[in-house]
């Protein structure tokens, strides 16, 4: 059932996206007076059809679910010599340049779009997401050096506000992709202070990772206090009880439920001297964690539950300004992967990052599994990496088309044939290059 829901939500967001984008050269092409003879979803051969319109559009489903096209009138793709003269005039390369490269722009313009609108749904409908307050900071870390110890509520990176996690965390990958320190604003006390984190003890590869704990920098987490005890569980044996406040663990302090999780985990079959706090009162009991297997590793487990949600907030914006965030976030987004992409190329970033059709899938399963909120920001992410790569200048994709109609506009007349038969020949062969790449590091994130 799982893998099933899986493929059900990579089926349905990839969908979307290739309707969208190919909705977008559909609809600039007919704009510009240019027939139109398919859409097809899927590629390959067509399964189910239907003519509808005055130019009796073929609309296509078709076998393979991997991208989709348009179809139209083209010279350089069938024979014109039957065609009425009134359809000549509607011939795609009888269009102008300008006209020719606004209907290969109008698709991964569509993606950006459909970005946009999703974002600006959700910031108008609130996103419910943990809030910026930090977790205790350990010692020599970067974090630690510029003055912050926990429980600070960081309310701006650099001057720029911030109300939930995810976008603290974005703000400070920004600038650590600069090179340029963050200066978080913060609250602590209810006295408003700023402290500088310098980031440069970052490299690239940490940036694929969780970047901020390495900076000191995580979320606060509850206090450690247990709530419902599995009968028969070692908890329930030592005689912890649930509204037990966790204390401290063989003389070491918890500060939170996670420390508390953490050092469980690590502990299987090793009994500790639990130190809690009960109905106002001190209580040491002895626990031994249980052994078992998670993920082809042995850890510890008293069978007790520890909440560990975080302080969450709402973040609701109105229309006007839910757009205008949406229109940044997109536009962060684009610029950010092409950082990483030129940062794949001169080999600062490894070549892991690059991802296929398996890792999207899964994404796409966990996501949904989430909730749509989770979901349609997936499907946000996915549309915005699927417009920048269309834009790339590689031959077979929109860049490379932009790429040459840009020369034509600069030189005043067409790529010659042949060339474009090259280019093509190459685009094609970087293109499975890319993918192969992506499939393995698909296959061996399977195996690991």
């Amino acid at each position: 059932m799982s893998l099933l829901h899986t493929v059900i939500a990579f089926l349905v967001a990839l969908a979307l996206l290739v309707v969208v984008h190919e909705l977008g050269h559909y609809l600039v092409a007919r704009w510009c007076g240019v027939k139109v003879l398919r859409f097809s979803v899927g590629m390959g051969k067509i399964i189910y059809s239907r003519r509808v319109g005055p130019d009796q559009t073929e609309w296509a489903l078709s076998a393979l679910p991997f991208g989709g096209y348009v179809k139209m009138l083209d010279a350089r793709e069938q024979d014109l010599s039957d065609i009425p003269p009134e359809d000549l005039k509607r011939e795609f390369t009888r269009q102008s340049v300008w006209k020719r490269i606004a209907i290969v722009a109008a698709g991964p313009l569509a993606n950006f779009l459909l970005a946009i609108a999703v974002f600006a749904g959700l910031y108008n409908y609130g996103i419910p997401e943990p809030a910026t307050r930090l977790r205790a900071v350990p010692e020599k870390t970067s974090a630690h050096d510029a003055g912050l110890r926990g429980g600070e509520l960081v309310t701006s990176v650099n001057g720029d506000d911030v109300k939930i996690w995810s976008d603290l965390r974005w703000k400070v990958m920004q600038l650590a992709l600069e090179g340029r320190p963050a200066n978080l604003g913060f609250q602590r006390g209810g006295v408003s202070s700023s402290a500088s984190v310098r980031l440069d003890s970052l490299t690239p590869a940490d940036l694929e990772g969780d970047f901020l704990a390495k900076l000191g920098i995580d979320l606060a987490r509850p206090k450690a206090v247990l709530g419902t005890i599995v009968p028969d569980g070692p908890a329930m044996h030592a005689g912890l009880k649930e509204g037990d406040v966790i204390q401290a663990v063989d003389g070491r302090p918890m500060p939170d439920g996670l420390a508390f999780v953490e050092i469980i985990r690590a502990s299987a079959g090793k009994t500790l001297r639990i130190d809690i706090e009960r109905g106002g009162a001190p209580l040491s009991l002895d626990v031994t964690p249980e052994s078992f297997e998670r993920n082809e590793r042995t850890v510890g487990r008293i069978k007790a539950e520890v909440p560990l949600t975080p302080e969450m907030v709402i973040a609701r914006e109105e229309l006007l300004p839910a757009i205008g965030k949406a229109l940044g976030k997109t536009w962060e987004t684009s610029v950010l992967t092409l950082k990483m992409l030129g940062k794949m190329l001169i080999g600062e970033v490894s070549w892991k990052n690059i991802t296929g059709p398996i890792t999207i899938a899964d994404y796409a399963g966990q996501t949904a599994r989430i909730g749509a909120v989770s979901y349609l920001t997936f499907i946000a992410f996915i549309s915005i990496s699927l417009g920048v790569m269309n834009l790339l200048p590689i031959p077979v994709l929109d860049g490379g088309l932009l790429l040459y109609y840009s020369l034509e506009l600069l030189t005043g007349r067409a790529i010659p044939e042949r060339i474009g038969e090259l280019a093509q020949r190459a685009g094609v062969g970087i293109l499975m290059t890319l993918m192969a790449v992506a499939v393995f590091n698909d296959i061996i994130r399977l195996m690991s």
